[in-house]
């Protein structure tokens, strides 16, 4: 049995999370796709790792003091791991968010001793945008810095140094493709520019949600958006500071019921309860793997990540009136009342 080692204090519990074959995409597939369990952070998302980068980085230029103050603008997991980090290093956190975030975002941050601040959804070019009302409260506020993860390559960094050496790793080299989708793009260009550096053949490719640009950017170089989605925390309308130079091969565009469906098997068929934006980086796993294999290349192996716990969605993404009223499928066993 392989016994972890013991960790000298909390914040390194954040990172070296578990990568797990994945049976059902496997076989969709016809190559293994795994699965980097992300929701096995101490904040239960990916957003653990640039929280602390970010953190780290802010003290290291002196911006960040003792006693001082984070304020960031995000969905909701870049809060919670924020608001962790600080309690561990002793700083104060106030949470910039749109209001249509799932309530258990909201009281998560509340809980976890946040301040929390709701804005209406709009878009990014309005003054009243979350990211952009968090900047101004850090600019107002003594003692304070804005964590400005859109634009804080120390995000992607968290993904170079961390993520993509752990992949290397646990795979002992033999990764063939790593795909997921963009929010603040650091995840997908960290992981690809750690990845490329060990091999410049791995793929990288962009999953990217309905309702984004970025799969029009990469496969016609137009910022368009087309439909829409109800994941949170993944779709972008931009290029981020971090998403600069991001080496994207290629990219899939996945529907919510794509992804919907990789949820419900991942959770019925393998006991993953996982949020949409894991099911989604999912369906973009299958369909990478499955070029691959078409291109005649022997059991390739395909990486994506498990993004954060569906624990954070049972308000809406596990709630049938929610995904009713979105025009969404209905989990089967939610209609009955009973278990998977």
């Amino acid at each position: 049995m392989n016994i972890t080692r013991p960790f000298g204090d909390t914040l390194a519990l954040i990172g070296n999370t578990p990568l797990v074959r994945l049976t059902g995409p496997s076989a969709e597939a016809g190559c293994d796709i795994w699965g980097k369990c992300e929701f096995a952070n101490p904040g239960s998302s990916v957003k653990d790792r640039a929280a602390l980068w970010m953190i780290r980085d802010a003290e290291q230029r002196g911006e960040l003091k003792p006693g001082g103050t984070v304020i960031e603008g995000t969905a909701g997991n870049t809060g919670i791991g924020i608001a962790l980090v600080a309690n561990a290093l002793g700083y104060r956190t106030i949470i910039v968010m749109p209001d249509n975030q799932s309530k258990e975002k909201m009281d998560t941050l509340r809980a976890l001793g946040a301040e929390l601040v709701l804005v209406p959804p709009t878009k990014y070019a309005d003054p009243g945008h979350f990211q952009h009302v968090s900047r101004r409260m850090a600019e107002e506020t003594p003692g304070a810095v804005w964590a400005g993860q859109f634009d804080n390559v120390a995000n992607r960094k968290a993904h170079i140094e961390g993520t993509a050496q752990e992949i290397w790793e646990q795979t002992e080299g033999r990764v063939d493709g790593f795909t997921c989708a963009a929010g603040t793009g650091g995840t997908i260009a960290g992981v690809g520019l750690g990845l490329k550096e060990k091999n410049p053949d791995v793929r990288i490719a962009l999953t990217d949600p309905h309702g984004a640009a970025l799969y029009n950017y990469y496969a016609k170089g137009e910022l368009l958006a087309e439909g829409s989605s109800v994941a949170e925390g993944i779709g972008q309308g931009r290029i981020t500071a971090n998403l600069e130079g991001a080496p994207i091969d290629t990219q899939y565009r996945i529907s919510d019921e794509e992804g919907l469906v990789w949820v419900e098997r991942l959770l019925r068929e393998e006991g993953l309860c996982l949020g949409l934006s894991s099911g989604i980086n999912v369906a973009g796993a299958v369909a990478l793997g499955r070029e691959l294999v078409a291109e005649g290349r022997e059991n390739p192996q395909v990486v994506t990540i498990l993004c954060d716990t569906g624990f954070r969605y049972l308000s809406t993404l596990y709630n049938p009136e929610w995904l009713a009223a979105k025009g969404l499928p209905v989990f089967g066993w939610l209609n009955k009342g009973g278990a998977a």
